[in-house]
C-alpha cells in the first residue's frame, strides 16, 4: 500500500466549496496508479473564511470520499510551520510520498529566501528521520498577484525558487529521491485563480498535473495527467 501525503498552504487546504487540487490528484491516482494507495494525513478539513478557521467539510464534490481527504495543509502556513510537524506526521501516517506546495506564505510574512530554504532542508531532514526512504515532489512558488505588483517580493520568490532547485539537487538520493516539479504549464492568474493566488477549477487541474506529470516522468508512478487543465 503506497501512501501519499499532501503538504501545503491555503492553495492546498482549500476553502469551503472548493474541489481542491487534492481531489483532482485523488481522481488521477484512482485511474492511473496501478496498485493500492491511500491518501493520508492528520487533517481533513477545508478553511472556512467566515469562521476564519479550518472547520469546513463542504467540499465542492460530495464524491470526494472522507477516507481520501487527509492532508497536512493550513491556511497561512508554510515551510516554517510544517518543518516541526513533518517527522511525527510521516511516522504516524507511514507516508511514502510527499506532495509539497509551500513557500508563498513564508516569503510573504515570515522569512526571506535564504531562511525559507533553510526550512526546506530541515523539513527534508525531519521527514527522513521518520522514514529514511520517503520521497517527495516539491513545487516552486508559482506566479501570484502580489509578485505582479511588489518587485522586492517578486525578487525574493525568484531567489527562493533558485535555492529550492539547488536544495533538491543536493539533497536528492537514490534511497530517498526528491523531485522539483515544474511550474504548472500555462499558469494564468486570470484564468486559473479566483483572486490572483488561489486556484479555481482550472488551476486545481494544473496544480495536480504538475505533480502527476513529475512523478510519472521521473519515477513511473501513475500516468500522465489527463484531467481537464
Amino acid at each position: 500500500m503506497h501512501r501519499f501525503l499532501f503538504v501545503g498552504d491555503s492553495m492546498t487546504i482549500g476553502s469551503a466549496g472548493d474541489h481542491t487540487w487534492r481531489f483532482r490528484m485523488w481522481q488521477h491516482l484512482s485511474t492511473s496508479f496501478g496498485g493500492p494507495f491511500r491518501i493520508v494525513g492528520p487533517r481533513d478539513e477545508l478553511y472556512d473564511k467566515a469562521a476564519d478557521a479550518p472547520v469546513s467539510y463542504a467540499y465542492g464534490d460530495p464524491d470526494f470520499p472522507e477516507h481520501a481527504r487527509g492532508h497536512l495543509a493550513g491556511w497561512g502556513e508554510g515551510w516554517l510551520h510544517m518543518a516541526p510537524l513533518i517527522r511525527e506526521t510521516v511516522a504516524t501516517h507511514k507516508a511514502d510520498t510527499l506532495l509539497v506546495s509551500l513557500g508563498l506564505i513564508d516569503l510573504g510574512f515570515y522569512t526571506n529566501a535564504e531562511q525559507t530554504a533553510d526550512n526546506v532542508r530541515l523539513f527534508v531532514e525531519e521527514a527522513r528521520a521518520a522514514n529514511p526512504r520517503v520521497q517527495a515532489v516539491l513545487l516552486p512558488v508559482i506566479p501570484n498577484v502580489r509578485a505582479m505588483s511588489d518587485a522586492p517580493f517578486a525578487a525574493e520568490v525568484d531567489r527562493f525558487d533558485e535555492l529550492l532547485a539547488k536544495a533538491v539537487a543536493e539533497l536528492d538520493t537514490p534511497r530517498s529521491p526528491l523531485l522539483l516539479a515544474s511550474r504548472p504549464a500555462g499558469w494564468d492568474l486570470h484564468r486559473d485563480t479566483y483572486d490572483g493566488t488561489h486556484p479555481n477549477a482550472s488551476g486545481e487541474h494544473r496544480l495536480a498535473a504538475a505533480f502527476a506529470d513529475a512523478m510519472h516522468q521521473a519515477w513511473g508512478l501513475g500516468g500522465p495527467y489527463t484531467g481537464c487543465a
